[in-house]
């Protein structure tokens, strides 16, 4: 038997082939099953069926809902009671429906369900609503009748993602504006998608778009899979807000969360039909212990029917290109992948991984490669499990990338345990650059993890309290220029070490101050921390506009040079005394210095007869620093002896530098 590509490219899975390959059987297995003589594309409907629909002169709403023994649907239009006139009737299978005419509901009108089963009722806003909006005095939710859904006149239809490496800047719509409030999908789309064309990046990816109860849960506890939260705006603003990044040539991605689903009952799914296991485990397998929310059964074809049509309707309705999959790790491991270290392959195939999630991920990958073959999917996971972004035909589960977890930690972990002046150059390339050849994934210096209460950014780990009073340009401060220095070096290293793709969170690139906090009890439902000072970057009286200047340049030639789209990076020196690093990655060189006090003269970079013109680099005037290189010189390597022996590219290093070169054409002269 042939074994597939994954483990051909990696001889230390063949112990393992057997089970790899049954994951992968089973799987399909699953899709045959479910599919039986149609489509992946026509299963995941449910959005078409289900939920309320503008039907031939008059309404229709569907639900799933098995135990149920009775449905209502109550709203202002019948006074919230319940009546004959809008109780649905059982299909079968556990379906529901309602059919009513025209002038029974309303656009804009409230409405829920009243469900009951034996023993016991509830309110319930319906699972597969397109609209979910809160009382701003009874912070109750309700349903809303939504009759604009085909008004909306896309002027992109047509926009196909490009096979540019992804360069994503990571967004939350609420917390995009200056004010202390909830700012909304117009205000993002006016003011904060120019600035993110401007600033180089090509993909656009938010956060906490499906509804969600709990501001402060950043989106990753949802209520309403199928409605885009109301409040940040209409469903058609934020169409618009997708429409115009297309035409800007901005790709737009959202944080899909099918890992678990928030606890609430009346909002959300929980005991949706009276029980706990319509849509999730029942037990403690059904329970995350650290997320405090309910985890879905993929094992259940009604779950996966729900789930993969969320796929479709987030592509087809909205144009999405694609998604980052939260909490991979959580839904491979029955354990959660907690408190696991994950130091050997064998860790990977103990029997500890839940098949019907593996499943899962083969069928939302397949689904959204064929939907839209450009789509872009990510994993958040950190476990590191081998074929996770490899593709399906290869015998992986389909990502197109996973995200790099380990590199912000490795940041993180250097600045608060390792002096300066004993960083390892080593370890530092080895840490940007690990990953299996087979795969491709999103590195990042930090995102929103890292900025969330009780943690700190990068900025502020490098500066703290000093960033609140030596920020002007006329207020010298070493702290200050050490924080500058190492935020723009450390984050010129991780993109051109990049195994594909590159993120950043809005605000970082400039060095955002303090941390994120959204509104709760303790802070006094304070907005204060749940925004971004835009100010701060446009005030050239400020250091901040320095380093967002610095980011700028740096995307710009990311993008312009093609550069992750050459995945080898290539170690060339790294000195573990003097703290000096160089690697190339196709036609550019980068030397970094480290070292916290020593520049050194004429240091010898080993390479190829070959000579280089200085592109950019940290230490330049107009990005704060100490103007202390010549970009104007051409540097041309020497040999150390005769013509034949080692060549070295001798530069003048400058204490906390890093420097982008590009190989020139040289012609040796005999």
């Amino acid at each position: 038997m042939k074994l597939p590509q994954l483990i051909r490219n990696d001889s230390g899975l063949e112990p393992f082939a057997s089970v790899i390959t049954e994951r992968m059987n089973i799987a399909r297995q699953k899709e045959a099953e479910l599919l039986k003589n149609g489509s992946l594309i026509d299963f995941a409907s449910g959005h078409l069926w289900f939920g309320l629909h503008k039907a031939n002169q008059g309404w229709v709403i569907r639900d799933w809902a098995p135990n149920a023994t009775r449905i209502y649907m109550v709203g202002d239009f019948n006074d919230w009671q319940e009546t004959e006139d809008y109780r649905l009737r059982a299909l079968g299978n556990g379906d529901w429906e309602l059919i009513l005419e025209e002038d029974k509901l309303r656009h804009g009108q409230l409405y829920a369900f009243s469900v009951y089963w034996i023993g016991g009722n509830g309110k319930r806003i319906p699972a597969w609503c397109k609209r979910v909006v809160q009382d701003d005095h009874t912070k109750l939710f309700s349903a809303q009748v939504w009759d604009h859904e085909k008004d909306f006149e896309w002027q992109h239809p047509d926009y196909i993602r490009t096979d540019e490496a992804p360069l994503i800047y990571e967004s939350h719509i609420g917390m995009a504006g200056e004010e202390e409030r909830v700012h909304t999908y117009n205000e993002f789309r006016e003011h904060v998608l120019p600035r993110i064309k401007a600033a180089g990046y090509n993909t656009v990816q938010l956060m906490a778009i499906p509804e969600h109860p709990y501001y402060g849960s950043f989106g990753y506890h949802v209520s309403s899979f199928f409605a885009p939260s109301s409040r940040f705006g209409t469903p058609e603003e934020l169409k618009q807000l997708i429409d115009e990044a297309h035409g800007m040539g901005l790709s737009v991605i959202i944080d899909l969360v099918h890992s678990h689903a928030v606890k609430n009952e009346e909002e959300g799914l929980g005991k949706y039909d009276g029980t706990r296991f319509q849509f999730f485990h029942d037990g403690p397998r059904g329970e995350h212990p650290a997320w405090d929310s309910f985890c879905f059964n993929y094992g259940k074809d009604e779950v996966l029917h729900f789930l993969l049509s969320n796929i479709r309707y987030w592509l087809e309705n909205f144009k999405f290109d694609g998604f980052r999959f939260d909490g991979v790790t959580s839904m491979l491991y029955f354990d959660h992948g907690l408190g696991k270290a994950f130091t050997q392959y064998a860790d990977y195939f103990d029997g500890g991984v839940d098949q019907e999630a593996v499943s899962y991920f083969y069928l939302a990958n397949k689904l959204i490669h064929e939907l839209k073959p450009k789509a872009l999917s990510i994993a958040e996971e950190v476990s590191g499990m081998p074929g996770l972004a490899t593709p399906i035909d290869m015998g992986g589960y389909g990502f197109d990338y996973r995200m790099a977890m380990g590199v912000p930690d490795f940041w993180i972990k250097l600045i608060k345990e390792v002096p300066d002046e004993h960083w390892d150059m080593g370890q530092l390339f080895y840490e940007l650059t690990a990953k299996r050849l087979d795969e491709k994934v999103v590195s990042y210096a930090e995102s929103h993890d890292q900025a969330l209460v009780g943690d700190k950014t990068l900025i502020f780990r490098l500066m703290d309290k000093e960033m609140y009073f030596s920020m002007r340009k006329d207020q010298p401060n070493l702290i200050v220029d050490r924080g500058m220095a190492l935020h723009k070096m450390m984050r010129l290293a991780t993109v051109t070490t990049a195994g594909g793709a590159y993120l950043n969170f809005m605000g970082n690139e400039f060095g955002h101050p303090e941390w994120i906090d959204f509104p709760r009890e303790g802070n006094g439902w304070s907005y204060k921390h749940a925004r971004r000072q835009w100010n701060l970057a446009d005030n050239p009286d400020l250091r901040y506009h320095w380093l967002g200047d610095f980011d700028r340049e740096m995307m710009q030639w990311v993008r312009q040079s093609c550069l992750l789209e050459t995945p080898e990076v290539v170690w060339h020196f790294d000195n573990k005394e003097d703290q000096i690093l160089s690697y190339s990655r196709g036609e550019f060189l980068m030397v970094f210095n480290f070292n916290p006090t020593r520049s050194f003269t004429d240091y010898g970079i080993p390479l190829e007869s070959s000579k280089y013109r200085i592109l950019f680099h940290t230490d330049a005037g107009c990005f704060g620093g100490q103007d202390r290189v010549d970009k104007q010189m051409t540097y041309y390597t020497r040999p150390a002896g005769s013509l034949g022996s080692q060549h070295y590219l001798n530069l003048y290093l400058p204490a906390r530098t890093g420097l982008v070169l590009k190989k020139q054409a040289f012609k040796r002269v005999r």
